[in-house]
């Protein structure tokens, strides 16, 4: 019998070796399967919120829309108009989509010619985009006195249309003229006419408003990757001086973790702050503390939301049911925005895919056509199946930063955008 079994043993292992494997201990086997669901869950994530995108974009300029909601309830504003910002991370998003085989390449590279195309005709303001457009490139304007340009929108936008950039290759004649048409587009954006001639860059312009609606980019938000273009232009630069006295008023990016998590996402999907220092901050403490403070929020959930703890948290920017919300621990209202925990997933590795996990064990609820809704409340028993730009379409950018460092690579090998964080004291 004991020699039955040997030979048993043995034979097992000939045919292991055979067919090229080996055994393990059941812990690492249990470990590879965890890994092997964690990375297809989070292919399906990435390619459900990037198809925003795809299939769920305006078909004539190829961009997105600010908003779109699958039970055609909208009630207020129009249902088609574009969004310059969001687009910028949705194409961040296609380079993704490029790279994880989601969509051909050549399909990819279509759709990039689409949008440039769009871009170089569409209304400008001294370069710069407004927030919202037409499908014919005429201005939709944001508010009563914002129907200009929108310098940090306009700067999402170039962020994204820059990594795309150094993702096109110059070899190949279709991708070399979209290279030359973001080159373009970005060259011709004033950044210094958006000093206002002050020592700091201003968010709106209009041709019959002026100045009116005088929002200095001051102190710490979303939108350090204004200054960093600007700075990195080769044709409308700025000073350091501008960086310095502009943004670096009252710039205190530790003191802001009471914030909404958009803070450390729209401007990081390309510029990488885990190796990023300067003399206001090392932002590698700054989005790791903002997100690790904000789980830690809801873990702790001091207005005893329904729901709230280590698997469902994040609060940022979206729709809450009285209306669209900067949701954050100043202004917490009960509802989780998925966004928030997802895209935080380059610093919150362990918790995020915790809430990840979560949110696809409630799928049946949680998930439409583009991926997980923009926002839900157990307190009140309310997801509505709609999504906003903005949200959806960072989810995909910042997986995959966190995955594989892609966007971040392409960003950071910008030969300008080295120049000009150099210009302004950074390390990186």
């Amino acid at each position: 019998m004991k020699i039955k079994s040997a030979l048993f043993i043995f034979c097992g292992w000939v045919a292991l070796l055979f067919i090229g494997c080996k055994p393990e201990p059941e812990t690492n086997n249990s470990r590879s399967r965890d890994e092997v669901q964690d990375s297809v869950l989070l292919n399906t994530v990435q390619r459900a919120s990037m198809d925003y995108m795809w299939n769920g974009a305006d078909p004539v300029s190829g961009m997105a829309y600010e908003r779109i909601h699958l039970d055609n309830n909208y009630g207020y504003n129009d249902p088609k108009v574009i969004t310059t910002g969001g687009s910028g991370f949705g194409i961040a998003g296609l380079v993704v989509a490029m790279e994880r085989g989601f969509i051909t390449r050549e399909n990819g590279v279509e759709r990039l010619q689409r949008i440039v195309d769009f871009l170089a005709k569409a209304d400008r303001f001294h370069g710069v985009w407004p927030h919202w457009l037409k499908a014919d490139g005429k201005v939709v304007p944001f508010s009563a006195n914002d129907n200009g340009g929108d310098l940090v929108e306009s700067s999402f936008l170039m962020e994204g249309l820059l990594i795309a950039r150094q993702y096109m290759n110059p070899a190949v004649s279709d991708e070399k003229v979209v290279i030359d048409a973001i080159n373009q587009l970005y060259q011709t954006m004033e950044f210094d006419w958006y000093r206002n001639n002050q020592n700091c860059l201003y968010w709106h312009w209009s041709p019959d408003k002026g100045w009116v609606m005088n929002m200095p980019i001051r102190g710490w938000n979303e939108a350090l990757i204004v200054y960093v273009l600007a700075a990195a232009s080769p044709t409308h630069t700025i000073p350091k001086e501008v960086y310095e006295q502009g943004w670096g008023v009252n710039n205190k990016p530790m003191a802001a973790f009471n914030q909404p998590l958009f803070w450390t996402h729209y401007s990081f999907i390309g510029l990488n702050p885990m190796t990023l220092k300067d003399q206001y901050a090392t932002y590698k403490d700054v989005v790791i503390g903002h997100a690790s403070a904000q789980y830690d929020y809801c873990v702790r959930n001091p207005k005893g939301y329904a729901g709230y703890g280590a698997q469902c948290w994040g609060l940022t920017a979206g729709y809450s049911p009285s209306g669209y919300s900067a949701h954050s621990i100043n202004n917490d209202l009960g509802v989780i925005t998925p966004t928030a925990a997802l895209s935080s997933m380059p610093y919150t590795p362990v918790q995020s895919m915790a809430a990840l996990r979560y949110f696809d064990s409630r799928k049946a609820q949680l998930w439409g056509d583009y991926g997980f809704y923009d926002g839900f409340s157990d307190s009140k028993n309310w997801c509505p199946p709609h999504y906003l730009a903005i949200d959806q379409l960072t989810i995909a950018p910042m997986i995959e930063n966190y995955r594989s460092g892609l966007l971040w690579d392409l960003f950071m090998s910008c030969p300008e955008i080295q120049a000009g964080l150099t210009k302004l004291g950074f390390t990186y």
